[in-house]
């Protein structure tokens, strides 16, 4: 992996232990990860990483006030950071809850610098496509919201002004070119109006 590659993700790292911090962020510092911020406990870690907004966060499991797991919930449901979950640990109630809480990756103490890499690579790419999916079916919410008031609006021209539909349909996306507003806000401009003359 290139040093140039890794340089761009930027990682808060959550490990109650100040010794196993240091050691992962000399770690991480030397692979070309950049580490903008560190917690001791499950709260600071949520703190930190919403007012830095890193790209993921390493954060051990059994730590003090708020545990990994829930603190990771907290940041994948704020959708702030994808969390790589540390413990040494493998139970398989913790990696039930790891699961349900969204956590894109689970590393067993002790880990290889070896392991860690990949992990880093697959839950900072995972976050990303999430992110991209959320996007698009946002856009497609938008897009079939936006067709339903169009098709109103064409409904009102045409039983007010006896246009055909394509006739109501050209007269929006006219008004839309024209005062350079998006069909959407001059379909429920044209409902505004409609709904305040009946």
């Amino acid at each position: 992996m290139s040093a140039r590659a890794s340089l761009a993700v930027r990682i808060v790292v959550a490990d109650d232990e100040s010794i196993i911090r240091m050691d992962l962020r000399e770690m991480l510092t030397a692979l070309g990860y950049s580490v903008v911020g560190e917690a001791g406990d499950g709260h600071t870690a949520v703190n930190v990483a919403r007012e830095v907004r890193p790209d993921l966060v390493i954060m051990d499991v059994k730590m003090p006030d708020l545990d990994g797991i829930a603190a990771a919930q907290i940041l994948t449901e704020e959708r702030i950071a994808p969390v790589l979950l540390l413990t040494a640990f493998s139970q398989q109630e913790l990696i039930a809850r790891a699961k349900e809480a969204g956590v894109v990756g689970y590393l067993v103490k002790p880990f290889r610098e070896a392991e860690l890499i990949p992990a880093i690579e697959v839950a900072v790419a995972r976050f990303a496509e999430f992110r991209a999916l959320e996007r698009e079916a946002h856009d497609l919410r938008d897009q079939i919201e936006t067709r339903k008031v169009v098709e109103r609006a064409k409904g009102v021209l045409m039983e007010t002004n006896g246009l055909k539909e394509a006739e109501a349909f050209r007269k929006i996306q006219k008004l839309s070119m024209d005062t350079r507003k998006s069909m959407r806000e001059i379909a429920e401009a044209i409902l505004l109006a409609h709904r305040v003359q009946s």
